[in-house]
């Protein structure tokens, strides 16, 4: 059994306010209070990867998380905007067993909520991921057995 941690980015500037690349747009400050807050909010709990999106403000919502862990947050493709729920799902599955942080983005995370809820495991009702919020999914075998939510810190 194992357990995936799926973040969604803690707060950004608006994304019409930015006019560099949309990838480095870095989390307000807000948004690292967030982040350190999510590191204190997990502290009792068993991590041992941590995988992001690797647009900047979701490397810099889990980079504390890394820092009080000793753990290198390590950037993946299918957590990236546009990559879909179904990619959450098979990182999941890839790494069935273990204890794994995911962050992502709310196009992302509305994907995968979709999924969950479709097979009664989320109600729309309480289908929330405001920013910075985590979802907990417990995994049995590869496949999603339970989810919870964590509002943001």
């Amino acid at each position: 059994m194992g357990v995936a941690y799926v973040v969604r980015h803690a707060k950004a500037g608006d994304r019409s306010d930015w006019s560099g690349d949309d990838r480095e747009r870095p989390l307000t400050k807000s948004g690292q209070r967030q982040a350190e807050a999510l590191a204190a909010m997990l502290e009792g709990e068993p991590i041992d990867k941590i995988l992001s999106s690797g647009y900047l403000r979701c490397m810099q919502t889990v980079e504390p998380l890394g820092a009080r862990r000793q753990l290198t947050v390590e950037p993946v493709r299918e957590l990236q905007e546009g990559a879909g729920g179904a990619s959450v799902l098979q990182l999941v599955q890839k790494f069935r067993g273990r204890n794994v942080v995911l962050c992502t983005h709310g196009d992302v995370m509305e994907e995968l909520l979709e999924g969950l809820i479709a097979r009664g495991l989320v109600a729309r009702a309480r289908a929330n991921m405001e920013k910075g919020s985590t979802w907990v999914l417990d995994e049995t075998g590869g496949k999603i057995t339970g989810a919870r939510y964590l509002a943001a810190p």
